[in-house]
């Protein structure tokens, strides 16, 4: 049975996607289909926060795209050796927060130390804050998307907790999108599972997916990488076949897997 993932390939150099890897131990063909497009902002402003870690109490990441962002500025050479000699011994003193592993390995990769991974989602680790912070001490520092869900900044208000958000990226839909999912519809029929990896795959695939399965969508199952993923089809009228308990290929692979036997309910 084929599966579509509506997610970015994972880095070319690092072997093959751990998701379609996944499915295929439970012999489903998968196949991935990038949706989203992001544009980096504000990045003179992120680096000269970063250089006051004393200003603040700490970091929260719930995107890869908002480490992708900090990569960006730590590839200047007099911006590395500042990170290198100094802040990131500075911000090692503060706690970083993060949602899932792949934040959380990125996190490292710059050299600091994520704690919360295992919050797999932003009302998790909004809840995981909350227990490790006093109200009204330094803000956090949360460099995010322009489209982040508020669940974590209206968590921590009401907890007096402050949060000083940056945008530093933009999501924008993948230029090839369409055609992409035009070709694999006609090449490979409509699959059996659709994923959906965030609400912003929602707004970009689900017209599109609609007008290519017309009558047959019904038969499809949409799986969706985590709540608010979920929450978006079903806003957009879709039911939700399976939600995978956490955000990883594991997860997601065993509930699809479930999701396509037989008499499967949904959930």
């Amino acid at each position: 049975m084929k599966v579509l993932l509506l997610k970015d390939p994972k880095d070319k150099d690092s072997g093959p996607d751990p998701y379609i890897k996944e499915l295929g131990s439970y012999s489903l063909e998968a196949t991935l289909i990038p949706v989203l497009s992001f544009e980096f902002t504000s990045l003179g402003s992120l680096f000269e926060k970063l250089s006051h870690p004393e200003c603040y109490g700490g970091l929260v990441f719930t995107s890869p795209r908002a480490l992708e962002a900090i990569k960006i500025c730590l590839k200047e050479k007099n911006k590395n050796e500042a990170w290198s000699k100094s802040l990131k011994q500075m911000w090692n003193i503060k706690p970083t927060y993060v949602v899932g592993k792949t934040t959380a390995s990125l996190v490292e990769e710059i050299g600091l130390i994520p704690q919360g991974e295992k919050a797999g989602n932003a009302e998790k680790l909004a809840e995981y804050i909350c227990s490790r912070e006093k109200p009204n001490s330094s803000a956090l520092l949360f460099p995010c998307g322009a489209l982040k869900r508020e669940v974590l900044p209206t968590v921590l208000r009401g907890k007096g907790i402050p949060l000083e958000s940056l945008t530093v990226y933009q999501t924008t839909q993948h230029p090839d999108l369409q055609e992409s999912l035009s070709s694999y519809f006609s090449q490979q029929g409509i699959p059996a599972s659709v994923a959906f990896f965030s609400p912003s795959g929602v707004k970009f695939c689900l017209q599109h997916i609609r007008k290519l399965s017309g009558d047959l969508i019904n038969q499809v199952k949409f799986a969706a990488i985590g709540p608010s993923t979920a929450e978006a089809l079903q806003g957009a009228g879709i039911a939700v076949s399976c939600t995978a308990g956490s955000p990883t290929p594991q997860d997601l692979a065993a509930a699809i897997h479930t999701a396509l036997q037989p008499h499967s309910c949904s959930e």
